[in-house]
């Protein structure tokens, strides 16, 4: 079977990428050219970001196959912003580019990498095997969630392994605790929901369409603490809607059920308490947790609709005043 070139998630990218370095001032991001003529954008480390600039970078990361809007939406009585996210191609949109799944670890730099350059680089080979995909494109744009600025060697690295030239290198940095953290944090609904499905063992090229609603919650004052009540949003308050084409023997119905958050032994507590508690490592964590409050699922085989799981606006509360308060 050849493998599957089109559509091409960097080029799709480089789109919003060029309008983030265009409109650079307006959407308080800053564009830096190393000596490799790497293009670095920084979306919230020196400089404050913007809710345009998340929603672009929320589309970056999901390789230019997703429609990210933002939105207000409603808990108990208070009005929060929050990310609506859509996508005709979940499995690569999502998945194959949005997914935190490149570690990058140069010369005591470290950051989670997304976007479109994973499947440029394809260092995942495993997970790229199974989607039939590579992308050709001759730039590539990844994503760094961190609070410094790559140096020269991550620039080269992460253009060494995606096979191209440094000055054809996007690499767009923002700490989690920032205006941009918290939108694209909150613009992972729908990839939060699909990679539950994937660890449960579904075939998630079964899945067609893909749409998320999930708050963006108030910027912390530090990285950690950001992560804890950004991750608290999408497991007590984030929705996700699939459809997918199911098979007779896939066992849908039933699997649906075990999606939730709530299904997890961890879930209770602020997603900060349950890190601390875990002594600071993520394997420590169960892995069925990360995923969004209620999944619905509309099986286009059968016509039947599947729901799980609840919102759970009082332990975000409850979130929101650990972490915030």
């Amino acid at each position: 079977m050849a493998i599957k070139t089109k559509p091409s998630v960097n080029k799709l990218a480089m789109n919003l990428v060029n309008r983030l370095i265009k409109d650079s001032d307006v959407l308080r991001v800053k564009v830096h050219k190393t000596k490799g003529k790497t293009t670095i954008i920084d979306c919230g480390i020196d400089v404050p970001g913007s809710l345009e600039a998340g929603r672009l970078v929320s589309g970056i990361c999901m390789g230019g196959l997703g429609t990210v809007t933002i939105e207000t939406t409603t808990v108990n009585d208070k009005t929060f912003p929050a990310t609506r996210v859509a996508t005709d191609t979940p499995p690569l949109a999502c998945i194959g580019s949005q997914a935190a799944g490149w570690d990058i670890k140069v010369e005591g730099f470290f950051a989670l990498g997304s976007g479109p350059a994973r499947a440029r680089s394809r260092v995942e080979s495993k997970l790229f095997d199974k989607l039939n995909y590579k992308d050709n494109h001759k730039e590539a744009v990844l994503v760094l969630e961190t609070r410094t600025i790559p140096n020269p060697a991550v620039c080269e690295y992460v253009a060494e392994k995606c096979q191209i030239d440094e000055k054809d290198l996007y690499l767009l940095v923002a700490p989690t605790a920032c205006i941009v953290g918290s939108v694209q944090i909150a613009a992972r609904i729908v990839e939060t929901g699909i990679h539950k499905l994937k660890i449960l063992g579904y075939d998630i090229q079964k899945i067609l369409s893909g749409i998320g609603l999930c708050p963006i919650v108030p910027v912390a004052r530090k990285d950690m603490r950001a992560m804890g009540i950004t991750n608290d949003a999408i497991l007590m308050m984030g929705e996700t809607f699939l459809s997918i084409q199911s098979t007779e023997d896939d066992g849908l119905a039933d699997l649906i059920k075990q999606v939730p958050s709530s299904t997890s032994s961890d879930y209770g507590k602020p997603f900060r308490q349950i890190f601390k508690d875990a002594e600071g490592d993520f394997y420590k964590i169960d892995k069925m947790l990360f995923a969004p409050a209620h999944i619905a699922v509309n099986d286009l085989r059968t016509g039947l609709f599947h729901s799980a799981g609840q919102l759970d606006p009082k332990l975000f509360f409850e979130a929101l005043e650990s972490t915030l308060g």
